[in-house]
């Protein structure tokens, strides 16, 4: 077993976790200075918007996870202790859509345009992060049997064994999509965008599909009435929305080019 704590000294102690969230928004940030500048944005614009957004993606994703899952959580300390795990990444995307917007209506700047910009980094630290969720053992699947799991390396197969049983190592297949996901909105930014939205419309799409299919494996879901998996209705609404939005701009985009041409 991994120890969550990277590094210890006293009273202080530096949770891997942290380290592979702070590595997760580094890098998140360093991509969507680059892909700003190749989209004609001003990358300090990203740097203003990532000092706003990265405390409110935290908070809301620890409100989001703490309203439903209350009775874990006894003391103010309790509540606070994110390195301990139980950040929702739903939750993190609403503050930090709500952050970005702000700054976004306040600076006049492109909407969808910034959405393209930053999804593949979003998608990119989301990838990362699942790896905080398998040092700290949870975001994991129900068990699996030792046959099942000798096809893994075997610092993954040791960390998914807990309490004598191994589980399904769910962090790992949603980081994988993840990736997956990433290269595809990187290969539509740079070779196949056609309008502003839609690579931010198809990580909605994408990235859903595959939370909706992981998060029926995993056995920590949050869930409303104890049946309802939240983060599976979540995601349902996003690929709806997702297509609806996608349909309706590129529908607009076409439109807008046949305008063009016929007045050429």
């Amino acid at each position: 077993m991994i120890d969550p704590v990277a590094i210890a000294v006293g009273p202080l102690k530096i949770h891997w976790y942290g380290i592979i969230m702070g590595l997760a928004f580094f890098i998140g940030t360093y991509l969507a200075r680059y892909n700003s500048k190749r989209s004609g944005i001003d990358p300090d614009h990203i740097l203003n918007m990532v000092v706003l957004i990265i405390p409110a993606a935290i908070i809301f994703a620890r409100l989001y996870y703490v309203i439903f899952e209350l009775d874990q959580y006894k003391t103010l300390m309790d509540v606070i202790a994110v390195w301990n795990g139980g950040l929702a990444i739903h939750g993190g995307l609403i503050g930090g859509v709500l952050a970005g917007t702000w700054y976004i209506r306040r600076h006049k700047l492109p909407f969808l345009r910034l959405g393209d910009v930053m999804m593949p980094s979003v998608i990119l630290g989301q990838a990362i992060g699942r790896w905080g969720n398998f040092i700290n053992q949870e975001a994991h699947g129900g068990p699996a049997s030792a046959e099942f799991m000798a096809k893994f390396p075997a610092f993954i197969r040791d960390q998914m064994y807990i309490g004598g049983q191994y589980y399904h190592p769910t962090f790992l297949y949603e980081s994988m999509w993840n990736l997956v996901v990433f290269a595809i909105l990187m290969v539509m930014l740079y070779r196949f965008k056609k309008f502003d939205g839609q690579v931010l419309f198809s990580y909605m799409i994408l990235y859903s599909v595959g939370r909706f299919f992981i998060e029926g494996m995993r056995t920590d879901s949050l869930l409303i009435a104890d049946t309802l998996r939240v983060a599976q209705l979540v995601s349902l609404s996003l690929i709806a929305l997702g297509i609806i939005l996608l349909l309706v701009f590129a529908r607009k985009s076409k439109q807008s080019r046949q305008s063009h041409n016929t007045m050429e």
